[in-house]
């Protein structure tokens, strides 16, 4: 979709796309297309309602997008219009939005319809889309000065979206540990940012061991990536972890239910790559460093054992109890690497690890752990924002006593049926140097589920316009 201002109306021909708010005022046509009113009886602007009609070589598209007037919900109703709508869309289309006095409205508006074109058929034979999408002109006419860095802006977001949610789709077949490590060196070339990749070879040599244990098991081999963004007027130095289990069997410890969605587990790492491609597209005044482990948690006879005792990258020893409780281990190492190395101000990681975190809130929202109150107000407030929502779970240090282990310096698992994503938390805080300004968010529930836009289970993006937002008000 080519999308630019647009200046004058006059002699349009195509899809008008006109916006309304709801209100207690009947709905008026604009005064460029004739000013009458609208019967309510045919359109009420109450959310998700439309009234389409033609007139001539134009064909209006009038839609309510209700009372609320936030980011996720204009975000929403924009994005319904291209993933359901997209019959309405010729070559020429035209969005009329002098009412979105807000950058942040119409930056929503963008995103949404951006995103409403994504399709989940990468491998389909046929590839005869309902409308091509990159012939599509989008024409703005906004009153805002800055529409046209808004409409910039808009286009990287989005991207860097459907990108992270491209990753997370993909099969486990496709998307590798190597995949992984080579679409960072390419988003790190073209955007100017340092990427380091560390193979078996190297990982061994840095004594990443709780990272190559996972990974043991599996053909494919592990990569710990490192991906550093640095801008000349940074102030503050975020830290990122994503979790990059590109497929878990749950090792020995297998899976009996819901494997066929496990190449899910890597959407931790998907965020954390799509949100440092963002970062770098935005050019953002910060210094960011990433660290991504990449594993496949697979079955064969070099598989980790439950009851084995490994080493970590801090020294720390781990007892196995669960195979399956693999995830917080190459984050174990991972966090221990970035905090050692790099000494970031704020550290931040991103895990499908629970399904006990989907047990507490559903798919409503994700788990939220840290001891910082500012962090976490200051977290929660940039994922309400923008509709990715975070709620806080205790890390009292009572919980850290399941996690003790008579043979090792810690357990991975405490094998009892309750606090399941708590104690993951407290097993994570164990190799943070006690930093004091971490926080750890479990996206299990949030980061892969069902919604409209999809038949199955698909990619949210969760996570990446979350920091942005937090980055940004830092």
């Amino acid at each position: 979709m080519k999308i630019s201002v647009s200046k004058s109306i006059d002699n349009f021909k195509g899809l008008v796309l006109i916006p309304f708010f709801e209100s207690e005022e009947s709905i008026q046509m604009p005064e460029a297309f004739g000013g009458r009113p609208v019967p309510k009886v045919l359109f009420s602007a109450k959310k998700d309602s439309q009234h389409i009609f033609s007139e001539g070589e134009i064909t209006f598209a009038l839609f309510g997008l209700g009372k609320e007037r936030n980011y996720k919900s204009i975000q929403t109703s924009f994005r319904r219009l291209t993933a359901k709508q997209a019959d309405l869309f010729g070559q020429k289309v035209l969005l009329f939005a002098p009412d979105f006095g807000d950058y942040d409205l119409l930056e929503a508006a963008l995103t949404g319809l951006i995103l409403g074109t994504y399709r989940l058929g990468h491998f389909k034979s046929s590839t005869a889309p309902t409308v091509d999408w990159g012939k599509v002109q989008l024409a703005i006419h906004s009153t805002l000065k800055g529409t046209k860095n808004v409409i910039e802006r808009a286009e990287k977001i989005a991207d860097a979206q459907v990108k992270t949610m491209t990753l997370v789709d993909l099969p486990p077949n496709k998307v590798t540990p190597e995949y992984l490590a080579e679409w960072a060196k390419e988003s790190g070339k073209k955007l100017g940012m340092e990427v380091k990749v560390l193979g078996r070879s190297k990982a061994e040599k840095e004594k990443l061991h709780a990272f190559l244990a996972v990974g043991q098991g599996s053909q494919r081999e592990p990569q710990f990536i490192i991906m550093k963004y640095r801008h000349k007027n940074a102030k503050k130095h975020l830290g990122l972890v994503g979790k990059g289990v590109t497929f878990d069997t749950g090792g020995l410890n297998i899976k009996t239910q819901g494997m066929v969605h496990m190449k899910s587990d890597m959407a931790g790492a998907a965020a954390v790559l799509g949100f440092m491609h963002l970062v770098a597209d935005l050019a953002l005044e910060a210094d960011v460093t990433a660290v991504i482990p990449c594993v496949e948690n697979a079955v064969d006879s070099h598989s980790l054992l439950p009851s084995e005792v490994i080493d970590s990258y801090s020294g720390k020893t781990i007892e196995i109890i669960d195979t399956d409780a693999e995830g917080r281990l190459i984050l174990a190492d991972g966090l221990s690497y970035l905090i050692k190395n790099f000494k970031p101000d704020t550290v931040v990681d991103f895990a499908t690890l629970t399904g006990s975190v989907i047990g507490t809130f559903g798919y409503e929202c994700a788990g939220l752990f840290t001891k910082s109150e500012s962090l976490s107000q200051d977290l929660q407030q940039a994922g309400a924002y923008v509709g990715e929502k975070l709620w806080p779970l205790p890390m009292w240090d009572s919980y850290q006593s399941e996690m003790d282990s008579e043979i090792a310096d810690i357990k991975n698992f405490h094998g009892k049926p309750y606090a399941g994503a708590i104690t993951a938390a407290k097993f994570l805080e164990f190799f943070t140097m006690e930093h004091n300004s971490w926080a750890h968010i479990d996206i299990a529930g949030t980061a892969f589920g069902d919604s409209e836009f999809s038949k199955t289970k698909h990619a949210t993006a969760f996570g990446v316009q979350l920091m942005l937002k937090f980055i940004e008000n830092l």
